[in-house]
């Protein structure tokens, strides 16, 4: 979560995030108009591209090389693209495409799935478990696991009642996050078994579209946006590790036994009664536009990004321990040729109490438990590694020629 990418109606731009004051625009490309799909490999150079323009063909970019890799053209609009080290998939509305990343190899085709409108798929970013998960139905939340390494299907989850509406996998491809178009309940899976882990309940107020749904580097929090004004984070813990002994009153006697009641009812019954509320909430100033949002580890503080089809970039501090709402500390204008846009109101605040320090200092020194090769403390990318030559094959993809970095975060 340290590239941004966007694309716009003169092309494309590519910004790296870094530090919370600066944000940097790496490149910016006119080339293609109309640009409405832009996926960077990780850190990478290699960028994809698919422009209004010429909405069923695929362009492979090296970006500082200035040079086309490839371009594949398919059957119809394109409506989505996912890729990690290994695999780049494209998503049509009835058809999946599996390429190998290596060559570009069409590896295998995945024909006749539910009408997909949205082009909703997600594409684990850790290659060692490239698994690929989309619609299984177009009526009900079912979803299809496939596994883009073996070319098999690995299994169907019967996730909720209504149409998918958001899918998200954590960085290891262990768990998978699922929302409906009703809006009100995310649940989280176990990959590849499908046995659910966890169950969120967003609000039953108003059925809401969500637009993006994110976990945390380290799988710790889970993150929801809609085209509703506020931004629900939440914390991924077992109840009863977590909360502390509710002192001997008589709510406090009612809720045990409410609890308890929950072993003999239906698992329904049992899973309505233990949703957990939103640990962090983030209240936007605007309302109905679509946003994407990302957890970020930014200069060792915890962070929340929030991108709006605006042209915009919030970043707001996530307090790990305490949640609550989120503080907004910088706006940043993406449209303005990478110029900042200051946000006075929200840089004036005063600074975070001691408890949240203290809190922070706490989380840094645990030692990452990331099982992902490549990744320091703090969640970023080992500067200076170079990738080696048997991660890409001798064929239109070489990027271990400029000694980037290995493409392992977003």
């Amino acid at each position: 979560c340290s590239s941004l990418a966007i694309g716009t109606t003169t092309g494309y731009k590519l910004f790296s995030l870094s530090s919370v004051e600066q944000l940097d625009q790496v490149h910016e490309s006119n080339e293609i108009p109309d640009v409405y799909i832009v996926e960077r490999l990780f850190s990478s150079s290699l960028v994809v591209v698919v422009s209004h323009a010429k909405p069923q063909q695929m362009n492979v970019y090296h970006f500082k090389k200035g040079t086309e890799i490839c371009n594949y053209s398919y059957s119809s609009n394109i409506l989505s693209i996912r890729l990690n080290r290994q695999r780049l998939v494209v998503c049509l509305e009835e058809s999946i495409y599996i390429h190998n990343i290596k060559d570009m190899k069409l590896l295998k085709t995945i024909l006749d799935t539910p009408p997909n409108t949205t082009g909703l798929c997600a594409l684990s970013i850790n290659h060692a478990n490239s698994y690929l998960a989309y619609p299984g139905s177009a009526t009900s939340g079912e979803i299809a696991l496939y596994d883009g390494n073996t070319l098999k299907t690995a299994c169907t989850i019967p996730a909720h009642d209504g149409p998918l509406a958001a899918l998200a996998f954590n960085s290891t491809g262990s768990k998978l996050a699922s929302a409906s178009e009703k809006g009100t309940v995310i649940r989280v899976f176990s990959i590849p078994g499908g046995q659910k882990l966890y169950e969120f309940r967003r609000g039953m107020k108003r059925y809401v579209n969500i637009s993006s749904l994110v976990f945390s580097m380290d799988s710790q929090f889970l993150c929801a946006s809609s085209n509703t004004e506020t931004v629900h984070i939440f914390k991924l813990e077992h109840l009863t590790d977590s909360r502390p002994e509710e002192p001997p009153t008589w709510s406090g006697y009612m809720g045990k036994m409410f609890q308890a009641a929950t072993n003999y009812l239906p698992a329904q019954v049992s899973g309505m009664m233990n949703q957990d509320r939103a640990f962090a909430t983030v209240r936007l100033n605007i309302s109905g536009q679509r946003n994407i949002c990302a957890l970020s580890t930014i200069q060792k503080l915890p962070r929340l990004l929030v991108t709006t089809s605006d042209g915009h970039l919030y970043i707001y501090n996530l307090d790990p321990q305490d949640g609550g709402e989120c503080v907004l500390i910088k706006k940043h204008s993406l449209l303005s040729s990478g110029k900042m846009e200051e946000n006075k109101e929200n840089d004036l605040r005063p600074p975070l109490p001691q408890s949240y320090a203290a809190t922070v200092a706490r989380q840094s020194s645990v030692p990452s438990t990331s099982t992902m090769p490549g990744y320091s403390e703090d969640g970023g990318a080992l500067r200076g590694e170079v990738i080696p030559e048997h991660e890409f094959a001798t064929g239109p993809v070489c990027l271990d020629d400029e000694n980037e970095f290995p493409p392992v975060s977003i």
